[in-house]
């Protein structure tokens, strides 16, 4: 999420552009008006006529002193505070005639004023001629040159300040070099920039340069001290910096072609090869997003714009609760890995309307999409307004593709059912075996009173092999405990039998854990700097132990090995080590789980190792 954009510093400077100018037409005074000079004194003024062409400092005379009155009694009316905008009855002024000292002047996004005014101007240089006075003068996104007498300060932001004439307080340059060949009462500073002091220079306080150096003539005269802060080596200047505000910034694109913004494509193109190398090492991830965006583009959309309103209302609830605190940074990483993968994601999708001409094949790839659609999207950047509304749509598109992506992942994750552990066979009982003996050859029938024939009776000890036999007694089964029975029937817990834990179960859980460990932390260390060692190695030693941590009981997870082995301690500490570089490429590593077919983050990969789901009442101690 960007915080400065150019369509924000386009709407600041617009909003200062106005209140400067009716701060300057508020405080304007008005033009000053010549004061009547005293007649000698003939006993009665004659009136003067008065026509449309008379002004009214023309007419004044007509407020002479009578002879009554002396002339050195009468005081001359205080018109300084009288409206000065001309009579309706008098003449326009001519086109070419000299206006009037302390009239604003407009030139563009250009304010000046003269006189005892401050001389500003907004993307534009600000100058002040040898023989004018200025409270100040002031450029943004401009260069700043007085060679008259300025009473407080010379600014510029964005630009160059070059000082050849007297300042009373100081001279600052904000990304850009400051120049002083004169008398400056306080101090000379230039961030990012370097300061130069001239033969004539003598400055009252002290000399600072913040990224840069300080060149200065022996004839020069300091009265304070030099300061040249360093903030490493190898940091450019921005020289060309303003030239992009100018450029780029303030016509809406991030590029342009003036030799002068290099440096912009530097930063540009080094963005683009991230992105083609994302491509290359997680196409599978990249044509998921392509797939979601290509079928749902409307929900895509949607999903976007929700995102943008309400990622800032997640962060202020996690702040005003406290205890989300400690989640805000995972979550602003994980912003930042989606929003990288989303760039790519768009830049695949530009780059496909043009591979898909070239059929089935290896430009089917998503990096050969990646790296044609960045060449076309280098080129919309350097458009005029296009280039910033492509560049921000991207942005905020490709963010929502990612999360609608994730959504619809969890989703499939949730529906998809358990399999039912495999039931124990019932037990059967063994058939009950009857010896044939052969019946005997005298056979009777046996009769009894009110029933008739019952059956036959044969000679002892003769059994007939037709005759009906009693079954065997099945002894009862024994009642075995509930618990007992559960972990009899229950299969061992391993990749094969479990769902895998999807990336916002296992995100959960690792919330847990992370403010868990932080409050320990607190209150052991009293320093929060070891908080990923401690949690890396209350990790390791948890899944040694138990195969999983306290969020992982809380949210049922358990880590197991792919060959259905226990975990030891080798493959409980590479899988610890495994994380940091998960969370080095910002986060992503953490962020594959969504993608992966496997559900696996990088540092399972590396540990042979998936995070399965409990079924509720299996017991994880």
């Amino acid at each position: 999420m960007k915080i400065f954009t150019p369509k924000h510093f386009l709407g600041a400077t617009v909003a200062l552009f106005f209140t400067l100018t009716f701060a300057a037409l508020a405080l304007e005074k008005p033009a000053p008006v010549a004061e009547p000079v005293a007649q000698p004194s003939p006993a009665v003024a004659p009136a003067p006529t008065i026509t449309p062409a008379t002004s009214a400092a023309e007419a004044s005379p007509a407020a002479a002193p009578t002879a009554t009155t002396p002339a050195a009694d009468q005081k001359a009316p205080d018109l300084r505070r009288l409206d000065a905008t001309p009579a309706p009855d008098a003449p326009p002024a001519a086109p070419n005639s000299p206006r009037r000292p302390g009239r604003a002047r407009m030139e563009g996004l250009n304010l000046t004023r003269d006189g005892d005014n401050a001389v500003v101007s907004i993307a534009h240089d600000s100058f002040l001629a040898k023989d004018q006075k200025a409270d100040a003068v002031v450029s943004i996104v401009g260069s700043s040159t007085s060679e008259g007498e300025v009473a407080d300060a010379v600014v510029s932001i964005l630009g160059n300040t070059h000082v050849t004439g007297p300042v009373g307080n100081a001279a600052v340059a904000v990304l850009g070099n400051n120049y002083v060949n004169s008398k400056v009462g306080d101090a000379v500073v230039a961030v990012m920039g370097d300061v130069e002091l001239g033969p004539d220079a003598e400055v009252g306080g002290d000399v600072v340069s913040v990224g840069g150096t300080v060149k200065r003539d022996p004839k020069a005269i300091i009265h304070g001290h030099v300061q040249n802060v360093s903030i490493g080596h190898g940091v450019p200047h921005f020289a060309g910096l303003q030239t992009w505000f100018r450029e780029c910034a303030m016509l809406g694109r991030p590029l342009s072609f003036s030799p002068e913004v290099q440096f912009a494509w530097a930063f540009a193109l080094a963005f683009f090869a991230l992105y083609a190398l994302i491509a290359l090492i997680f196409p599978r991830g990249v044509d998921k997003c392509l797939t979601t965006l290509e079928t749902r583009p409307g929900a895509s959309i949607l999903a976007a714009v929700l995102s943008t309103l309400l990622i800032p209302v997640l962060i202020v609830l996690l702040c005003i609760t406290i205890i989300g605190i400690a989640a805000v940074p995972f979550l602003m990483l994980g912003l930042i890995a989606a929003g990288f993968l989303g760039k790519t994601v768009m830049l695949a999708w530009v780059g496909r309307r043009i591979t898909k001409f070239f059929g089935e094949g290896l430009f089917q790839h998503a990096v050969f999409a990646v790296l044609i659609g960045g060449v076309i999207v280098l080129l919309l950047y350097c458009v005029p307004l296009v280039g910033t509304l492509v560049q921000q749509s991207f942005n905020l598109l490709g963010l929502g593709v990612v999360i609608f992506t994730l959504m619809l992942a969890n989703k499939r994750e949730k529906s998809t059912p358990t399999p039912p552990a495999p039931a124990a066979p019932a037990p059967v009982a063994p058939a009950a075996f009857v010896p044939v003996v052969p019946s005997a050859p005298a056979a009777m029938p046996m009769t009894s009173p009110g029933f008739g024939a019952v059956g036959v009776v044969a000679s002892e000890p003769a059994v007939s092999a037709m005759a009906p036999t009693t079954p065997p007694v099945v002894p009862a089964p024994v009642a075995i405990p509930p618990v007992m029975a559960a972990l009899v029937a229950a299969p061992a817990i391993s990749a094969a039998t479990h769902p895998r834990a999807g990336f916002l179960i296992r995100t959960a859980a690792l919330l847990l854990d992370f403010i868990l460990i932080g409050i320990v932390s607190a209150m052991v260390f009293h320093d929060g700097k070891l908080i990923l060692l401690a949690l890396a190695a209350y990790g390791a030693v948890m899944w040694k132990l138990k195969g999983t941590t306290i969020g992982g009981i809380v949210c049922g997870l358990k880590v197991v090995r792919l060959d259905d082995r226990e975990i030891d301690w080798a493959t409980a500490i590479v899988r610890a080590l495994g994380c940091f570089l998960s969370l080095a490429v910002v986060g992503l590593g953490f962020l594959w789980v969504a993608i992966d077919d496997d559900k696996q983050s990088w540092h399972d990969k590396i540990a042979g190792t998936t995070v399965v789901r409990v079924p509720k009442g299996v017991s994880l101690l």
